[in-house]
């Protein structure tokens, strides 16, 4: 046995508890001898828990959301055999054959239409990816889809995206609002009678009344058509089109006078105002153009972002 009331310092002999007969000795520099100190180390850091590693957690970026009156004009792109076994930003695995493409706002997964303003055919294909990449570009279409539209040899096209309906992981339809198992499942057994009584007030205290709470709205009935039947198939169907259209660079659209005037002073340049009418209500609109062709608007669009304008963007018009 090791006494426990040896001083640092202190030299003592004991049995050794090894080899029989065998007397040990050893000197004390703490209150433990090092064989012990090193033995409760060992102890106290077996017995900590280790650090449970953080879970993952998906960013949802504040501009993705749900948007069922999306409808805009702009450049599209296409991306093909580099991204190929590579995964979407929803998980997927990206391959050229599908009809899917990247938005850069838009949730996901979500069906759109899209038509080439150019030609004239539309077709459904699902956004399960963030993109495009390059500024100026409104949609990135998997190489399948841009072969529909005849998007392939040009490299871009003027197109109208629009929205359609939600869609689900891997090109499902979506599921049902009541799971099957929920649905199927038996009734709660019926419970037995509780007896509730108000408590009494405490003699002397003072009652408050109950705080006033505002009621919140309703929530808005969710759009029958972000649930339609409109999922990708493949069928190019033919819209028409306008004979001919024009690219201009848009800072923005406003419902003031005096904000688009505020931005037009702020950005400067060849920027001017023109007004539109949409939904009973005049915008302003704050853009320069028309502009010939894809080049001159990517110059364009070069100036004005240089300038300040970040929200700046292509869009097609006649």
């Amino acid at each position: 046995m090791i006494p426990n009331n040896v001083e640092p310092g202190q030299v003592v002999q004991y049995p050794s508890t090894v080899i029989p007969g065998v007397i040990r000795t050893m000197r004390f520099v703490g209150k433990f001898p090092p064989v012990v100190a090193a033995a409760l180390l060992a102890a106290s850091c077996a017995s900590q828990p280790k650090p449970t590693p953080p879970t993952p957690t998906v960013q949802v970026p504040p501009s993705a959301r749900e948007r069922p009156d999306y409808d805009e004009t702009g450049i599209a792109s296409w991306y093909g055999p580099t991204f190929y076994g590579k995964s979407t930003a929803n998980g997927e695995t990206y391959t050229g054959d599908l009809l899917t493409a990247a938005h850069k706002t838009l949730p996901m997964p979500v069906n759109v239409r899209v038509t080439n303003l150019d030609n004239g055919k539309s077709l459904v294909v699902r956004v399960n990816d963030r993109g495009p990449y390059a500024r100026g570009r409104i949609i990135d279409l998997s190489k399948r889809a841009a072969e529909l539209l005849d998007v392939v040899q040009t490299g871009t096209a003027r197109v109208r995206v629009t929205y359609l309906s939600r869609s689900n992981m891997n090109g499902a339809p979506p599921p049902s609002d009541t799971p099957p198992d929920i649905a199927n499942a038996l009734p709660a057994a019926p419970s037995g009678k509780v007896d509730s009584a108000a408590l009494g007030g405490l003699p002397g205290a003072s009652v408050a009344p109950p705080p006033k709470v505002a009621s919140l709205p309703a929530p808005a009935p969710i759009p029958a058509q972000m649930f339609a039947d409109t999922q990708p198939t493949g069928q190019v169907t033919s819209v028409p089109v306008p004979p001919a259209t024009r690219l201009y660079v848009q800072v923005g659209a406003f419902s003031k006078m005096e904000n688009a005037r505020a931005m037009l002073g702020k950005v400067g340049g060849d920027l001017r105002i023109s007004t539109l009418q949409r939904g009973g209500q005049t915008l302003y609109r704050v853009r320069t153009g028309p502009l010939n062709s894809v080049q001159d608007a990517d110059a364009a669009l070069s100036r004005i972002t240089g300038a300040g304008a970040n929200d700046a963007h292509i869009v097609v018009d006649q």
